[in-house]
């Protein structure tokens, strides 16, 4: 309504105000449409020949802008309105052939400028006096341009707009899910949404623009066999020119309006195709082409390889393939000199960070701390911490954490895996608080073959002792590695060798790796109702440091304490009327019975049992001196070295027809035959005749 009321304002005069008509047609919108307004009327009215050559001008600068613009740009989407510049470029050539058919047809058996200067000076240039060059260089511009560039920008842009529909979904989401996540803001998010938006109406615009350009090829071919074949008859039949003379000056102005109608129109759908080819690369093609394509010194210098033997072949002119060969043999070792510059500036900035950064001394009380569990490799077994083929050394560890844990309710420590220069480039050691409790050898790429009667193996190889258990063992290749396991032996991997040692040490030493605050955890991990008994009796009855050495006891003998409620029941009970930490332990064991029965039971359900005899019952009883918690086992060395004869004769006796028996005493003495024969036999489980439930199924195997 504004605009309105200042066009119709008027002058005092009683005319139209001129200046309000130029400002309002100088804002955008108006301009705009005027200019189109004017290609569409310049369809109709005709045009004087000299305003024809100013508009040719035009469009011949204005493709030559489209293209730069095109090359200069960082994105494609930087130039977004380059659809409605197409469309727009298309339709001022198109009027621009029509103005030119209609002046080349009116005058064109006036001569050769009838349609102006430009389009004379290209016909004979291009033509040079012979129209049969001007057709076939304008057939040729019309193949490159129609053929080549206009149908591949458009596959391209069609190609990119169906695959960037197809991926709006999934950017949508990305988008989003970034959102959520906090690793973007709303702001973000939307400018992301509206690019990605920008970027599908893009490419869905330029796969309709480039129908515009193979649109406009056609109209060119047909306008010119048009002009030709028009400007033969009105010159021959209505102006009665020669044949000759009026095929020489139609041939020449029509070819000439073909060229300069074909050059803009090459140049824009050159520019088309850089638009919608550099969807991918960022920044301008110049950068983004020299930096990809005369980069890399390698290809360069094979370049300049080609070119030396392609000039050296006979008959090749030598000249220009030496000149190339010379030009990229320069350009590979430019690169080669920056590529060595640039590791060399790398490698001195390292250098020069490393020397200024100070170095931190460690506090002294770092050399106090302890590793609870250690295993150092030699340099020639640090493959099993980045092994790729098969499961890493710190995978088979956790899962021996796990396993401990789920058997005896005992978490292991964290392990530190290091290597040790002075160790064997094969050997290994694992230590328990700094002490190393045992060390092996191993074979990376080998396999440890064992019998499973404990015999040594009768294989070609390595033989050793298997380092947990000291059975004869043969380290096989892979050669013999499927002869081994046809013949029955138990095959083992280096690593496994490793981890099954590493898990038999934990198990031994489960005692001493249970420290006060691993009880501490323990206690505060249980339900709120079995954490407020241990705040019942400690510490009256007993203290953290009490329920701690309970725990080791039971541990030492590879009692599982994953039952911790009932231990803690038991422990309260017994502490209420003995502060011996020995007798709280028998009876703790007393109430996990049923476990221990159940844990030491054949694979038939059944406890076989090796019962100690009433003769050396009594005679432990009467080697007990002391009272209390200064109780001790005075055994003679006869009697102590006769003991040890008769137990290993009954488990031999047993073992011979296949029986694990547990040695069973009464509970007044089971500490103390238990601590004797862990000296010398410490896989014997040793079991009180309170520890056996009351529905456990026993087998006797003899007595001692």
């Amino acid at each position: 309504m504004a605009d309105t009321a200042t066009l119709t304002q008027s002058t005092p005069g009683g005319g139209l105000d001129l200046n309000a008509i130029t400002k309002m047609f100088a804002r955008g919108e108006y301009a705009l449409g005027a200019g189109v307004m004017a290609l569409v009327i310049m369809l109709i009215v005709p045009i004087p020949a000299m305003l024809l050559d100013f508009l040719l001008a035009i469009s011949i600068t204005l493709s030559v802008l489209i293209l730069m613009t095109a090359l200069t740009i960082q994105k494609p989407l930087e130039f977004s309105a380059f659809p409605t510049v197409l469309l727009l470029a298309t339709l001022l050539r198109l009027a621009l052939n029509i103005a030119t058919t209609r002046l080349i047809l009116a005058h064109g058996h006036q001569g050769p400028d009838a349609a102006g200067n430009i389009i004379e000076a290209f016909g004979g240039f291009v033509m040079q006096g012979n129209f049969v060059i001007g057709v076939v260089v304008f057939i040729i511009l019309v193949i490159v341009n129609f053929v080549v560039i206009t149908k591949g920008s458009g596959r391209i842009a069609e190609v990119a707009a169906r695959f960037t529909l197809d991926a709006m979904p999934g950017k949508q989401m990305a988008i989003d899910s970034d959102l959520s996540s906090g690793l973007i803001n709303e702001d973000e998010a939307r400018k992301r949404r509206k690019e990605l938006e920008g970027e599908s109406n893009f490419f869905g615009a330029m796969d309709g623009a480039s129908k515009f350009v193979r649109g406009d090829a056609v109209a060119g071919i047909l306008i010119t066999f048009i002009n030709v074949i028009g400007g033969m008859i009105i010159g021959v039949a209505q102006e009665g020119l020669p044949f000759q003379e009026a095929a020489n000056s139609y041939t020449t102005l029509t070819v000439g309006d073909g060229i300069v109608s074909q050059i803009p129109a090459l140049i824009v759908s050159i520019a088309a195709g850089m638009l919608v080819s550099k969807a991918g690369v960022e920044g301008a093609a110049d950068k983004a082409i020299g930096i990809q394509l005369f980069s890399d010194p390698r290809a360069l210098a094979m370049v300049a390889g080609t070119a030396l033997f392609a000039g050296l072949l006979p008959g090749m002119p030598m000249i220009p393939f030496f000149l190339l060969s010379g030009a990229a043999g320069w350009g590979a070792w430019r690169n080669f000199a920056a590529e060595r510059a640039r590791s060399d500036a790398e490698q001195q900035s390292k250098v020069d960070q490393a020397r200024s950064q100070t170095v931190a001394e460690p506090p002294i009380k770092d050399s106090l701390n302890v590793d609870e569990l250690k295993i150092e490799l030699g340099f020639g077994l640090l493959g099993f911490i980045n092994e790729t083929a098969g499961r890493k050394l710190t995978d088979q560890v956790k899962a021996v954490r796990r396993q401990i844990a789920s058997e005896f309710g005992f978490v292991v420590p964290q392990v530190r895996i290091v290597d040790n220069l002075e160790l064997d480039s094969e050997d290994y050691r694992i230590l328990v608080k700094e002490v190393v409790a045992g060390r092996g050898r191993l074979k990376p790429q080998m396999h440890l073959a064992m019998s499973t009667s404990g015999s040594a193996p009768s294989l070609p190889g390595e033989r050793v002792n298997e380092p947990v258990f000291g059975l004869p063992a043969i380290w096989v290749d892979e050669a013999t590695r499927e002869t081994a396991a046809v013949s029955g032996y138990t095959l083992v991997d280096s690593a496994t060798v490793l981890t099954t040692h590493f898990t038999e040490l934990v198990k031994e030493n489960m005692a001493d790796l249970l420290t006060f605050g691993g009880v501490k955890t323990l206690i505060e991990d249980l339900p709120k109702a079995q954490k407020s008994l241990i705040d019942d009796i400690t510490p009256g009855q007993i203290t953290y440091s009490g329920v701690q050495r309970v725990l080791q006891n039971l541990l030492r003998e590879r009692v599982s304490i994953r039952d911790l409620g009932t231990i803690l029941e038991a422990i309260a009970e017994a502490s209420a009327s003995s502060t011996d930490l020995l007798t709280v332990t028998e009876h703790v064991r007393a109430r996990l019975a049923r476990q221990l029965c159940n844990a030491n039971t054949d694979g038939s359900g059944t406890l076989c049992v090796t019962a100690l005899s009433p003769s050396w019952e009594q005679t432990f009883l009467d080697a007990l001196i002391g009272s209390g918690s200064d109780r001790q086992l005075a055994l003679e060395p006869s009697r102590l070295h006769a003991f040890v004869n008769d137990l290993r004769g009954a488990f031999e006796r047993a073992a011979q027809v296949g029986d694990t028996p547990v040695l069973l005493t009464s509970a007044g003495i089971r500490p103390y035959v238990r601590s004797l024969v862990e000296r010398f036999r410490p896989q014997t489980i040793v079991m009180s005749q309170n520890e056996i439930h009351p529905k456990a199924r026993l087998r006797s195997a003899g007595s001692v």
